[in-house]
């Protein structure tokens, strides 16, 4: 199963994301955890005094290994970020994702990848996305089973839907503080992944009592899963204490637990998964790559190709 955490800057997401992979690493399951925010501290938040190799740096080596022997794409060059797999293209297993040879593994045990910071050299010159490209790639051509999670930090807010990214996952946890600020991030989210059937759930964090939770249940609605109570102890993790799963407090592990639960009860939709796919890849053609690289890109889909296992 795919999981993303969203959510305004400082709601908490990159802390759910490592709480929440953690947790499920915890119950013995296999994980691979995917630093695609801008600003690049899961590492840190998991753990780890380095960072994973950067994954935009290896675009094209992750690009030619992809096409495999895909007719369709002659070369790395005439991939672009929303390239779908056909036949011939080389698919991958979770376990092919978990051996990834630029990942790190956590003191948990998870594997952890990351699309690396925003460098000085792309200053002014550069698009982020051009790097969560390579998740994206990925993804797309990622054949993940029963009981195997992936759980992507993305980048803060709305710049989530500049690909067609968020359109990859089974769930995606919005992480909300009870602010104003917060719940706007949500209705901006929600009216967006509702165009494209995404499956959406609201984490509220750093709630401090009953009004919180009132407040979000008036703005946000049925779409409040659960919260995060106020935890001296993931405060403690976020100062850089040692901080264990069992440290966490009764209604906080529970939380972690329902969100579990909630990701395991949704039904793997492939056939969605490949149309979005072509669609994101279609617009991208028509808006900009087909310029950029001088081909036509409509090319690259394949009719035959079937998606999922």
């Amino acid at each position: 199963m795919r999981v993303a955490f969203v959510g305004k800057g400082g709601s908490g997401k990159t802390t759910m994301s490592a709480l929440f992979a953690r947790h499920v690493a915890g119950q013995g399951a296999p994980v691979v955890a995917v630093d695609a925010d801008i600003n690049q501290h899961l590492a840190l938040v998991l753990g780890l005094d380095a960072q994973p190799e950067p994954l935009g740096a290896h675009l094209t080596e992750i690009k030619d290994r992809l096409r495999g022997a895909n007719p369709r794409i002659p070369s790395a060059e005439a991939m672009v970020k929303t390239t779908p797999p056909g036949r011939g293209s080389t698919i991958l297993s979770f376990d092919d994702l978990a051996a990834d040879p630029y990942g790190l593994t956590t003191p948990d045990g998870l594997r952890l990848l990351a699309t690396g910071p925003f460098s000085e050299d792309d200053l002014g010159v550069a698009c982020y996305h051009s790097k969560v490209g390579a998740v994206e790639l990925l993804l797309n051509h990622l054949v993940d089973g029963p009981g195997e999670y992936v759980v992507v930090d993305m980048t803060a807010g709305a710049d989530s839907f500049a690909s067609g990214l968020f359109t990859r996952f089974d769930l995606t946890f919005l992480v909300a503080e009870p602010t104003r600020q917060g719940v706007s991030v949500y209705r901006q989210y929600r009216d967006h992944a509702a165009k494209y059937d995404v499956a959406l759930a609201v984490i509220g964090n750093k709630v401090h009592g009953e009004s919180d939770v009132e407040f979000l249940r008036e703005h946000v609605g049925d779409d409040l899963l659960t919260w995060m109570e106020h935890s001296a102890a993931v405060r403690a993790m976020e100062q850089g204490r040692h901080l264990t799963l069992d440290d966490l407090e009764p209604a906080n592990a529970d939380a972690l637990a329902l969100l579990h639960k909630t990701l395991d009860e949704q039904v793997k939709d492939w056939a969605r998964f490949g149309r979005q796919t072509v669609e994101f890849h279609l617009r991208n053609a028509r808006a900009w790559a087909d310029d950029r690289t001088g081909l036509d890109l409509a090319e690259q889909v394949d009719p035959g190709f079937v998606y999922g296992p």
